[in-house]
Parts: C-alpha cells; sequence; structure tokens
C-alpha cells in the first residue's frame, strides 16, 4: 500500500514522540532541533506542511529512525542501538541510571507490558536484597568488565556502595509497577549457581559467611517469587499486608533454554532488547523484528506451563528444584 506524505510525516511524529523521555513535549523540542515555531512543527503534524528534505533527515538523524522502517520497506536488515561496555568507558552508576530511565519511561505509557525470556535470574531481581546485588556486582566488575582493583580481589558483600544499592532498590520499585511476564526454565538460575562455585572453589569469598548470605539471600527471592506467582501479581518485599503492584505472570518450559532477550510493549508498540557479549545490550523498535519476536514469546508461552495462579502442584516443584540445588550446596558449605 502506498503512503501519502501526509500519512508518512504523521509515522515520524509518532516515532519520535516514542523515543522521546516525555512525548508531551514533543513541539518544544522539535521546534528547538528545526529551528522553526512549536506553531509550525504542530502544522507539519497535522500534515498541512510538508517537511524539507533537511527537516526529515535532521528527525531521522536526532532520533536514530529508519525512513524505510516508516514506509514499510521490506530491506531485510533491522536498525539497533547499542554501546559496548568496557573498564575504560564504563560506570556502573551511569549503567544502573541508564536503566532507571529506560523502566521509568516504559512505566510513563497507560498500558505497558514487559517480557522477559530467563537464561539466567533477571537482572531486576537483583535489588531485593543487598547481599545478592552485592555479589553480582563484583561478578560483573571483576569477570565480564575486568576492572583492574577488582583483579584478586576477595569478594566482601559489606563492600558494596550505598549509592549503588540505592539506585538498584529504585529500579526493582518501577519494575514492580509494570505487568510482567517471565517464562523461567530449569537452568535459570544455573548460571547463578555456577558462578558462586567458581568463586567459592577459588577460595574469592572473603569467608564462607559470605557464601553462605548469597545461598541466603537467593532462597529469599525464591520465597517471594513464589509468592508473587501464587497471588499473579507483584508487591513490595516486607510488605505485610502485600498490596498490589503489577501483575505478574511466571511459565515454566522444561524444553527451551532462554536468552534473557526481553520486550517492552508500551500502549501498542515495541522495543526488544537483545543481549551480545554477555553484558551489552542493544535495542530496535524494527517493527518487524519486534513483531516476529512478539509472536514467537506468544507461542512459547502456550508450550510452557503457567505457574502464576494456577498449577500449584507444578509451581511447587518448580520452586523445589531450586531450593534443592541450594540446599545442597549450603551442606557442602558446612561440611
Amino acid at each position: 500500500m502506498n503512503m501519502t506524505t501526509a500519512e508518512l510525516q504523521q509515522q515520524l511524529f509518532k516515532a519520535v514522540k516514542m523515543k522521546m523521555g516525555q512525548p508531551l513535549q514533543a513541539a518544544d523540542e522539535i521546534a528547538f532541533l528545526l529551528n522553526i515555531s512549536p506553531d509550525s512543527v504542530y502544522r507539519r503534524m497535522r500534515g498541512e506542511v510538508s517537511l524539507t528534505f533537511e527537516e526529515l533527515h535532521l528527525l531521522c538523524n536526532h532520533y536514530h529512525i529508519s525512513i524505510d522502517q516508516l514506509m514499510n520497506i521490506q530491506t531485510g536488515s533491522f536498525i539497533f542501538e547499542g554501546n559496548f561496555l568496557d573498564n575504560k568507558n564504563f560506570r556502573f552508576d551511569a549503567f544502573l541510571k541508564g536503566v532507571m530511565n529506560t523502566l521509568a519511561y516504559i512505566n510513563s505509557f497507560h498500558e505497558k507490558e514487559y517480557y522477559y525470556l530467563c537464561k539466567d535470574s533477571p537482572f531486576f531481581h537483583h535489588f531485593y536484597f543487598r547481599d545478592f546485588a552485592a555479589f553480582k556486582y563484583y561478578f560483573w566488575m571483576s569477570t565480564l568488565w575486568f576492572f583492574p582493583e577488582f583483579r584478586n580481589k576477595k569478594i566482601s558483600l559489606d563492600d558494596y556502595p550505598d549509592e549503588l544499592f540505592g539506585i538498584g532498590e529504585k529500579i526493582l520499585d518501577i519494575y514492580n509497577q509494570i505487568d510482567s511476564v517471565e517464562i523461567w526454565n530449569i537452568e535459570s538460575m544455573n548460571g547463578t549457581l555456577r558462578q558462586i562455585d567458581y568463586y567459592q572453589a577459588g577460595g574469592m569469598f572473603k569467608s564462607n559467611d559470605h557464601t553462605l548470605r548469597v545461598y541466603e539471600a537467593i532462597e529469599k527471592i525464591m520465597d517471594h517469587l513464589e509468592m508473587q506467582a501464587e497471588l499473579g501479581y507483584k508487591f513490595k518485599y516486607g510488605d505485610r499486608e502485600k498490596k498490589p503492584l503489577g501483575r505478574y505472570r511466571m511459565y515454566f518450559n522444561e524444553v527451551v533454554l532462554g536468552d534473557n532477550h526481553m520486550l517492552s510493549v508500551m500502549d501498542g508498540s515495541k522495543i526488544a532488547y537483545i543481549p551480545y557479549s554477555v553484558a551489552n545490550y542493544m535495542m530496535t523498535r524494527d517493527l518487524t523484528f519486534c513483531d516476529k519476536f512478539y509472536e514467537y514469546l506468544q507461542n512459547l508461552m502456550k508450550r510452557s506451563t503457567l505457574i502464576s495462579e494456577v498449577s500449584e502442584k507444578e509451581r511447587a516443584r518448580f520452586f523445589r528444584i531450586f531450593r534443592d540445588k541450594i540446599n545442597h550446596r549450603k551442606e557442602s558449605l558446612n561440611a
């Protein structure tokens, strides 16, 4: 189907608003970028005035928008955005703030849902407990990004900075407000357990007490997730009244191993988040890619067992598997 100039402009401005952290201020921001008045921007948004080629280029270049995608031209390629993180240009606090801002943007929409395909324990869950967040912080800084100051440094959970955990708590608070779907596999926690095994075997924990504290934090996370799954919604840890926040759907798939891919759906639009090189992520709003990924997730959910609100027996079995693995390690540690 051919697209008129007015329709193309409407699609462009819709895409621009999706890119903005504060879409209500779109006209002022675009007016500044194009060096025209807000009234002139509104006339372009309504299609009364056509964008010049220069204006089109400025908007697409500034907001990283593909004309091919807007016009639904099938090129066989997808446009992704992302950065390589390393110990030369990486700051963990800035990384966390970026995650927080992304979640806040998603949460600003009226209808939103977050899909998480769990190869490992979801990133957002790390911030339920300080000891678990501290262990993951050490893993990222020493093993993934090779910061020199973490080389041969013993893991002391008490060294985790207050500022970082405070940002992490805010990340978790926002995530808990968003309806979410998590698809777990029997291997989903094994990556973390193998990390603990590796550091414990290498004598990298300050003491066995610190190792035990990580295991206990994981157990408490599992207890909380199981309660959320039973209720079908999220609630703040420690809230005795269990006041409902976002909806929580948890699936168990015994065959397909996840890959930590994520998808956010906001008032009908979609953004996919794809990990690469373990710790790096790239994102795309490509309509074809996101729609196909969404379709894949829906099909995977049909072939998985829903263990939130229903399937009490399967839910109990799922969490028992994880608890047995942790108990075995705790017994070995005590021995």
